[in-house]
């Protein structure tokens, strides 16, 4: 494809007690809230250099003002089409997400701020030969998904979140529907304190890193190389999501 495609980021306002809370339940709300607030801007800055600010969107859940790094957020978001998230089940609002932006699009969530443009231009080139890509995440769910059409995104209605399944549930969700689903790499998507330290480690000059490390509550062990991996290539197809459906706004 010639031009970019548009992205979507469907996150959460990083506000202490609302958004990264199992984070949090380990290393204090506030501390999750500012770890949030980091990842949304390693996100948001992928996301623009990627695409550029005129062909990003977000999705958003709650008030920017009332959490964490408002200001420097606002100013990331220059250029940005903003909406509020619609719909009462997180199905429903990724659905309600797509509807709004133009297509071809890659959505993501704000639990990778390990991603780079290369990352979404490798989603969007599955579209060549696809009607969708479906990126896996370590757990279960998944970190991206791209469309030829949005309206595809429809199909998610009714697929269980936050699960285990929510990979293989979305990806059925998407055949049923007359899709063909190709897929791209796996990620790890942060959600609890093992999570963030191997992708601090692994993507150290990120936002979430410094955050990371400057918090008292980061593990002082250096992890073994092996399990610091962020990226996996993933031939089975059979991984579930998070940044994308998992936990994309979680």
């Amino acid at each position: 494809m010639s031009a970019p495609a548009h992205v979507l980021v469907v996150a959460k306002a990083p506000v202490a007690g609302q958004a990264k809370t199992r984070l949090g339940a380990e290393v204090g709300m506030t501390a999750a809230a500012e770890l949030a607030a980091a990842a949304l801007l390693d996100t948001l800055a992928a996301a623009a250099a990627y695409a550029g600010p005129g062909r990003c969107h977000v999705a958003l859940a709650g008030d920017l003002a009332d959490g964490a790094a408002a200001d420097e957020l606002r100013l990331a978001l220059d250029g940005w089409a903003v909406r509020p998230q619609i719909g009462d089940g997180f199905d429903e609002r990724l659905a309600h997400a797509h509807a709004d932006v133009p297509g071809p699009v890659v959505q993501v969530g704000m639990d990778t701020p390990q991603l780079t443009p290369a990352l979404l231009a490798e989603v969007v080139a599955g579209l060549a030969s696809h009607d969708a890509v479906l990126a896996p995440a370590e757990d279960g769910g998944w970190w991206a998904l791209a469309l030829r059409d949005p309206g595809a995104a429809g199909a998610l209605r009714g697929v269980p979140m936050s699960t285990p399944e929510t990979y293989v549930a979305t990806r059925a969700a998407l055949e049923d529907a007359g899709l063909s689903v190709g897929t791209a790499s796996t990620l790890v998507d942060v959600d609890e304190v093992n999570d963030a330290h191997r992708v601090a480690a692994a993507a150290p000059s990120t936002r979430f890193a410094r955050r990371w490390t400057a918090s008292s509550t980061a593990p002082g062990e250096t992890p073994d190389p092996s399990g610091a991996r962020l990226v996996t290539n993933n031939e089975d197809d059979h991984h579930d999501g998070a940044h994308g459906a998992r936990r994309a706004g979680r």
